[in-house]
């Protein structure tokens, strides 16, 4: 179990700064046995605890983003609960063809996002904060996803971000660990209702993650934009692969 919690630190870690923690944690239990679906759930609910200490080490660059989170984190909610009911239901691999293609668009996104807010802003859209009722639906879709698997959540999320909203890296990235505590949240109280959990494996992942939320959040503020686009461009293109291949 001591694999476990490595795991769950590096998980948590990472989703702080980029997110696809998931593509950590999933395949070390996968690879002691556990069944995928009950993997999945164990996993899930072990990195709620995760997902909300990177968002408190965020919460410095979450000033002024209240409505902002207020409408998306419905948004989020909405998306999770779905997201959840289908993992249930739809077979483990339901939606392994089209992840991959939604990473690597949410990278491209990623790396022209200066493009896109300078275009933005010769249209004088530089008061734009919301993004409009497309981001909105973009954030569901994403949050949907989300409650199902949730690998490369924050990259999806990030690559919406930076396509329709004109803000610091760093304030939406902290945007996005509030969402994906919010999904992560609504789809963990799901699983304890109704789904079979294995806790000892939550609550050491939830320890490590724990952990790798804080110190996550503490390091990964520090990157400048450049360095930050380029790490989830990566991170982004490696859990392509990783799809793809499994």
């Amino acid at each position: 179990m001591v694999a476990v919690g490595a795991a769950g630190v590096a998980a948590g870690g990472l989703n702080a700064v980029v997110g696809s923690g998931t593509l950590i944690t999933f395949p070390t239990l996968l690879a002691f046995g556990c069944p995928p679906v009950l993997a999945n759930v164990s996993n899930n609910l072990g990195l709620v605890p995760g997902t909300l200490s990177a968002a408190y080490g965020y919460r410095r660059e979450m000033k002024g983003q209240a409505r902002r989170l207020v409408r998306f984190g419905a948004a989020s909610l909405i998306g999770g609960l779905i997201g959840a009911l289908l993992l249930l239901r739809l077979p483990a691999d339901a939606f392994q063809a089209v992840v991959p293609v939604l990473i690597l668009t949410a990278c491209v996104l990623v790396v022209l996002q200066p493009w896109l807010n300078r275009r933005m802003k010769e249209r004088g859209d530089n008061g734009r904060r919301d993004g409009g009722f497309p981001l909105w639906c973009g954030v569901l879709v994403t949050g949907v996803y989300g409650g199902y698997f949730g690998a490369a959540q924050g990259v999806l999320l990030m690559g919406l971000f930076g396509a329709f909203i004109l803000d610091d890296l760093q304030r939406l990235n902290a945007a996005k660990n509030v969402l994906a505590s919010l999904v992560n949240g609504v789809a963990a109280v799901v699983f304890v209702l109704v789904a079979d959990i294995d806790w000892t494996i939550a609550g050491i992942i939830a320890a490590g993650s724990t952990v790798g939320g804080l110190v996550g959040a503490r390091y990964g503020r520090r990157l400048p934009p450049v360095a930050m686009r380029g790490f989830i461009v990566v991170v982004g293109v490696t859990a392509s692969v990783i799809m793809l291949v499994r």
